[in-house]
């Protein structure tokens, strides 16, 4: 497996708040956007589309990523926004709140007892935490397993370093995420027929940088 936490880098100058503080900083944003959606190094979903790059610039800020990264590991499943398991675990590692992150096997390979978790040591008073166990059972009785082109079944070992990475993620760090749901999750989790409980939290976060982008917007359009 390739070394991932060189996807996280240091936070950029700009902040997000002055990204939308006013016409022409959003400006200097769309520009860096414009040019990176004509290169042929962003994936097929984000070229020619300056308009996504420049949110994928802006959710690099806020995570400390840098932007390319970012497009490589977000895509959208179902209608969500979902972090490649890849990402999840990239951001556990440079983590500032938890050091030596790391997933525990347990259990007999290809057994209904094989799981995951994942643990690491909290900077702040040397505590271990531990996170989920996810276990093949889980996936089983979850629903997960027997789902019609489930990577579980082929690729099972990766599903539990993902799902434990994420459950560990959404218990410790649940600000890294964004609220976005991590590789699997959508396709596992979301059940068609019931309505996806709203996140109050994530509500109001993603209407606050709505209005701010739609004021930002209607600015650039008046001038």
């Amino acid at each position: 497996m390739e070394n991932t936490e060189a996807m996280l880098t240091r936070p950029g100058e700009m902040s997000s708040e002055s990204i939308y503080s006013s016409t022409k900083a959003f400006n200097e944003l769309f520009k860096i956007g414009s040019v990176m959606s004509k290169t042929q190094l962003v994936p097929d979903n984000y070229r020619n589309r300056p308009e996504d790059c420049t949110i994928a610039i802006d959710i690099a800020n806020r995570n400390g990523m840098s932007p390319l990264s970012v497009m490589q590991n977000l895509y959208v499943v179902k209608g969500k926004p979902q972090w490649s398991g890849q990402a999840c675990i990239a951001m556990l590692r440079a983590s500032k709140e938890f050091e030596h992150v790391k997933p525990v096997m347990v259990g007999e390979r290809n057994t209904d007892d094989w799981g995951c978790y994942f643990k690491a040591v909290d900077r702040s008073d040397g505590e271990v935490v531990k996170g989920t166990l996810v276990t093949i059972k889980m996936a089983k009785d979850e629903g997960w397993y027997s789902k019609p082109g489930s990577k579980w079944q082929t690729m099972p070992e990766q599903m539990l370093q993902y799902r434990a990475a994420a459950f560990f993620a959404r218990i410790y760090m649940p600000n890294a995420l964004m609220g976005y749901r991590v590789e699997g999750e959508a396709e596992d989790i979301i059940k068609e027929s019931l309505p996806i409980a709203p996140n109050p939290v994530m509500d109001d976060f993603e209407e606050k940088v709505r209005m701010e982008a739609e004021e930002v917007f209607e600015n650039v359009i008046d001038q």
